[in-house]
């Protein structure tokens, strides 16, 4: 470690996390008890040991401290600031990566432009990968659609992406439709006539499901398309929900983890990761063999998605966690309004340091819960592509 200025920098052995400790964090110890050090000996329990160490420690850095100037006489909505400082940063970021990843880069959608046409209908379920003399030819190929054309309007709708002809083919079985392409620069209207097939179809959910649909055997180019501007920050708001609601399983799902690699079993993709998994993860989105643009938009995927993780947990109203300092700024400030209307005198700052016991309960937790987390990267890891 290296001190600049009146701050002091490290590194530490295992990079695990990174954490500030400004001078006063907590009143000193005459300002929440009233009194100077006891010096009478006595048997102190072990919760009191931790807590007069951590008051003894706090003192510390608060020698030679101007006045004013300690985090804990700083006013409350200031207090909350700064803790908030760094989750904000992190939302902030995650949002600016989605951004780039939806509007500058975009997200591959089935485009307008028809990319292959089957050369016949083949059942649904079928092993068979060519076309025999019994087979039908497939409705797109009989009407002359070939690759390359740009579907312009299906059954007089303009379509503007292949899910809106999809959609109307499939409602359009055994019914000669007329579909206007663009070919060579000239417009083109061929007459199509869907067939009715078994085929699966995407549900609202992100499923599929199978159902009988009008089919006429194309498929469509598929290419990054940007989105709107406030689509990248809508994801990032959306994915900050889901993972509240995982935050708060959390001790579950690090248990799940814990039995799947004793078992054997496959990884939850969406459960939780450690720094290592993370690693890994980037490090197998980098390695594929896709376009360059694919791999960037994975990383971009993969960082937003670590940061909003990052936002969310350290919101948790627990000791030593951002959201436990925002709660003990939050009470202090709620002590003194209530003071303050009942007529009161001003009362003593909140005494934080008598958390610690359960502050260190709380460090033992994310210190099994991470090592395990980590051993089942390791063991058992997150296989992103099979």
């Amino acid at each position: 470690s290296r001190r600049v200025g009146e701050t002091e920098y490290g590194f530490k052995l295992l990079p695990l996390g990174g954490y500030i400790s400004m001078a006063g964090m907590y009143p000193p110890s005459t300002a929440t008890t009233g009194e100077g050090d006891d010096a009478r000996p006595r048997r102190r329990r072990l919760f009191e040991t931790l807590i007069q160490d951590a008051r003894t420690a706090n003192d510390e850095t608060l020698q030679g401290d101007g006045a004013g100037r300690a985090f804990y006489q700083l006013p409350v909505y200031k207090r909350v600031i700064i803790m908030l400082g760094g989750p904000a940063m992190n939302l902030v970021l995650a949002i600016i990566l989605f951004a780039i990843m939806f509007s500058g880069i975009g997200v591959q959608t089935a485009t307008t432009t028809v990319a292959s046409v089957n050369e016949c209908v083949l059942p649904a379920g079928s092993t068979q990968t060519s076309c025999t003399a019994d087979d039908p030819a497939s409705p797109a190929a009989a009407a002359g659609i070939r690759p390359g054309d740009v579907l312009v309007s299906v059954d007089g709708t303009p379509v503007d992406t292949f899910a809106e002809a999809s959609a109307i083919i499939q409602n359009s079985p055994d019914r000669q439709i007329p579909v206007v392409v663009e070919r060579g620069g000239t417009r083109q209207t061929l007459e199509v006539t869907p067939v009715l097939a078994t085929r699966e179809i995407a549900t609202a959910d992100g499923g599929t499901t199978t159902a009988e649909v009008g089919f006429v055997g194309m498929s469509a180019t598929v290419a990054f398309v940007p989105q709107p501007i406030w689509d990248g920050p809508q994801a990032a708001l959306a994915q900050t929900g889901q993972v509240v609601g995982i935050i708060w399983q959390l001790p579950a799902r690090v248990y799940q983890t814990a039995v799947d690699t004793i078992t054997g079993a496959g990884r939850d993709p969406n459960g939780p990761l450690s720094v290592v998994g993370a690693g890994r993860l980037a490090g197998e989105v980098a390695a594929t063999e896709t376009p360059i643009l694919n791999r960037v938009s994975g990383m971009l995927a993969l960082l937003g998605s670590l940061n909003i993780a990052l936002f969310v947990f350290n919101l948790v109203p627990l000791l030593p966690l951002d959201g436990g300092h925002v709660v003990v700024a939050l009470w202090d400030g709620l002590k003194r309004v209530w003071a303050k209307l009942t007529g009161r005198r001003a009362p003593r700052p909140v005494d934080a340091t008598k958390l610690v016991p359960v502050t260190y309960i709380v460090v033992i937790a994310l210190v099994l819960m991470g090592g395990t987390l980590i051993l089942a990267d390791i063991v058992n890891p997150v296989q992103l592509f099979g």
